[in-house]
């Protein structure tokens, strides 16, 4: 596996990569891979001739009372997981490559980032975004491969590339989860034991609406007063939000659309901040 830092020398193989006839998969990641990245790297290597990752931490998408400088880093792991899934490049950008000081430049989704985490985290999208959009320009491949965890980042990913007409494909990949049910998240890392067993509410709490959703229950008033109810049977889960939705545009549901309604969660696990979300 060959690793690149330099945008001169990561558009130069992509445009070699192109010219060649070989089709690019980008597989977007802020490092401190886990099983749940792999899969994505693997999903890539089914549909492209060559599997690009890159890792970056971007700073324009934390706000300032944020874990930037705690995030979870660690660049030989991940280069190591990188080769086991079969990537065959590794972006690694520094701060002052993608962000110099006098940058000034970002691009802004304003419809599908507007709710749930774009309330609670109004920096965060337009990081995102703004990021993607640089990754794809330097990169440029034919597909880009997201998790389904991070449902609305997906939603608004996709709502960008069609706005300003990206030809790139997008592609879901499943959320990956641990044996136990919680999903996979670098966060996860912050967690103790026994808060790991408490963050365990959320999936339960998804596979009870689910249930419910399946016995005929359509009305999201009730589904969304269940959710929240079982949540709080651990008092150091403090709901951020829970809210069923369109799964494309994030506009709140009055009932489940089968096939079209997203159940969508955020917490906080005492200081550990996680969401997970269900397609209805």
């Amino acid at each position: 596996m060959q690793t690149l830092d330099t945008v001169p020398a990561m558009q130069a193989l992509a445009r070699d990569t192109r010219a060649a006839g070989q089709t690019i998969a980008l597989v977007p990641t802020m490092g401190a891979l886990h099983e749940g990245h792999l899969d994505l790297i693997r999903l890539a290597a089914t549909k492209s001739d060559v599997v690009v990752v890159s890792i970056f931490v971007n700073p324009t998408q934390f706000g300032p009372n944020e874990d930037f400088e705690s995030y979870p880093r660690d660049m030989e792991g991940d280069l190591a997981k990188c080769r086991e899934a079969g990537a065959h490049h590794a972006f690694l950008p520094d701060r002052s490559t993608l962000f110099p000081d006098d940058y000034s430049t970002y691009i802004t989704e304003e419809s599908v980032a507007e709710p749930l985490e774009g309330v609670s985290r109004p920096a965060f999208f337009r990081g995102v975004t703004t990021v993607v959009a640089k990754l794809f320009n330097i990169v440029q491949p034919h597909i880009a491969i997201f998790g389904q965890k991070d449902a609305q980042q997906l939603a608004v990913v996709r709502k960008m590339v069609n706005d300003l007409h990206f030809p790139i494909e997008i592609v879901a990949g499943e959320t990956t989860r641990a044996p136990d049910g919680l999903a996979l998240s670098s966060r996860n890392a912050y967690l103790t034991p026994s808060q790991r067993e408490g963050a365990l509410g959320l999936n339960r709490a998804l596979e009870n609406i689910k249930t419910m959703v399946a016995q005929g229950e359509r009305r999201a008033e009730r589904l969304m007063a269940e959710t929240t109810h079982l949540l709080a049977d651990d008092r150091r889960l403090r709901v951020i939000y829970v809210a069923i939705v369109d799964p494309s545009t994030m506009k709140k549901q009055i009932e489940v659309e089968p096939g079209n309604s997203l159940l969508a969660i955020a917490v906080w696990m005492d200081q550990t901040r996680l969401i997970d979300n269900t397609l209805l």
